[in-house]
């Protein structure tokens, strides 16, 4: 097995780079099956390694010819194994090749039943592979609803079946794998929507084809962590000073929301910034200045009040909290006046699909359903190609664009994607947002980019909440609980030694 690769790819180039490993650089088909058939069993082995009773469920194309090599293996180590045809299949090429092979071997081959799994350890999905792009219907639709209510575990080959590679749409119906093995080129469908879901746990295998064959094809995204962007955090000067690290005002906390900007103002402060200004509705500055006295809190209710706290600013965060009446429509257009670098989320966001404009200097933070604002469409829309929706906003609204949701998106000016795949179910709760709207401007105060601070940004907030996750699990996350976690992780120097 290959490391997690961190460029992700779409169907179709998964195809190129086959054909041309086959054509180019004269690996042959058959080869490159044996190989990911290999790799699959041998993930079988590490995974289950008590498994005695293997079901391969095999399909018609090359997905089906991977599954006919590891039922020969397993075949080949002692173990009990049946090959299932949901349909009649005549396999032809590559796949013929390992179907005769698996035939030599004695493999047992019979129709689809209902009671097939009934003695199996593990399941082994073998039946649609990348290309697949319509909805699983009939009897296909009748086998993954079958292996779904087993709970038998399942590793995939490649992709489970009925899962969109490009998109990680559910086309239909889906195997929910508990192990999926990518072959070659590492689908970007896995890593968002339903991908992740239906995938389980990611394993990869580049197939020992020569490394050059990669350097042909532009990747259409980028997979980072935290691990990979941690650097760009540099350990502070002996001289330092709060001067020197910027200054974040937060703007919003309309009526009833006053936690919006305390979260937001708190996470910039623990990541960071070096001052940090909330403006607010004066109802609630009295309020926010004794529960967060290392922010300046300002009453805010006019133009007047809010010009000279963005004269000292360096960054502004705009949304938490900010509400869609008369004062945060004032608030907003204000700011949208000055130059300041701008992170834009949540009611900012309502009230910028109402009056659209193209704007550089800022960082945009929908979760879908503002990006379906945004872009006037349905939240279903956006989550039915994530990669499409981002890059839709960042054309009509220009800047960065950071897409939330499980495989957050970050899509900047050049249109590259960058792809965070941390966090964990326990962030679907209120107040998150906050924390990294906070956590984003307070990077741009200290120097990032604008596509550094939302790409590292986003990795922190991933890795906050999943080592908070860790001290008392999922279910119950609260938004608060990633201060000091985030403290942790603004100090990678730290966290090293």
């Amino acid at each position: 097995m290959s490391p997690l690769p961190h460029t992700l790819y779409r169907a179709d180039q998964a195809g190129i780079l086959d054909r041309l490993v086959i054509d180019y650089f004269q690996v042959p088909g058959i080869t490159l099956m044996r190989r990911a058939g290999q790799a699959t069993f041998t993930a079988l082995k590490q995974t289950w390694p008590h498994a005695r009773s293997i079901v391969v469920l095999c399909g018609p194309g090359n997905n089906g010819g991977d599954g006919y090599v590891v039922a020969r293996l397993a075949r080949e180590a002692g173990l009990d194994v049946r090959v299932v045809h949901p349909v009649e299949i005549e396999p032809r090429g590559d796949a013929g090749q390992a179907f005769t092979d698996m035939r030599a071997v004695q493999c047992p081959i019979e129709g689809y039943r209902r009671d097939v799994f009934a003695h199996a350890d593990v399941i082994v999905d073998a039946m649609f592979g990348s290309g697949l792009n319509r909805p699983l219907d009939g009897i296909w639709a009748d086998v993954v609803a079958d292996v779904n209510a087993s709970r038998i575990p399942v590793i995939a080959v490649d992709i489970p079946s009925g899962l969109h590679a490009d998109t990680g749409q559910i086309l239909g119906a889906a195997i929910m794998a508990e192990l999926t093995v990518c072959f070659l080129a590492l689908k970007q469908g896995l890593l968002t929507a339903e991908g992740p879901a239906c995938s389980g746990k990611l394993s990869f295998s580049d197939l020992e084809v020569p490394q050059a064959a990669y350097s042909s094809l532009r990747t259409s995204a980028i997979r980072f962590g935290y691990d990979d962007l941690g650097f760009l955090l540099p350990p502070r000067p002996r001289n330092a000073h709060k001067g020197m690290f910027g200054h974040v005002l937060v703007v919003g906390g309309g009526s009833g929301m006053l936690g919006a900007v305390y979260l937001a103002a708190s996470a910039a402060l623990r990541t960071g910034a070096g001052l940090v200004s909330v403006a607010t509705r004066k109802s609630h500055a009295a309020f926010l200045d004794a529960m967060l006295p290392e922010a300046m809190c300002h009453a805010v209710e006019s133009v007047d009040d809010l010009m000279p706290l963005l004269e000292r600013a360096s960054v502004v965060a705009v949304g938490p909290g900010l509400g869609r009446n008369a004062w945060a429509k004032m608030m907003l257009s204000t700011l949208l006046v000055y130059p300041h670098v701008k992170v834009v989320d949540a009611d900012a966001l309502n009230l910028l699909a109402r009056s659209p404009m193209l704007r550089e200097e800022w960082v945009l933070t929908p979760h879908p359903g503002e990006a379906a604002r945004l872009l006037g469409c349905s939240t279903r829309e956006i989550q039915a190609d994530r990669f499409m929706a981002v890059r839709d906003i960042q054309r009509r609204y220009g800047g960065v664009c950071l897409l939330k949701g499980l495989g957050t998106l970050i899509c900047d000016q050049e249109y590259d994607i960058g792809l965070c795949d941390g966090g964990n179910p326990g962030m679907a709760s209120g107040g998150m947002g906050d924390v990294l709207t906070g956590v984003i401007a307070s990077l741009v105060a200290q120097g990032l980019s604008t596509v550094d601070a939302a790409s590292l940004g986003a990795c922190m907030h991933a890795r906050a909440a999943d080592l908070a996750a860790e001290e008392g699990g999922e279910r119950g996350l609260l938004a608060g609980d990633l201060m000091l976690p985030l403290r942790r992780l603004a100090n990678p120097e730290a966290i090293r030694a």
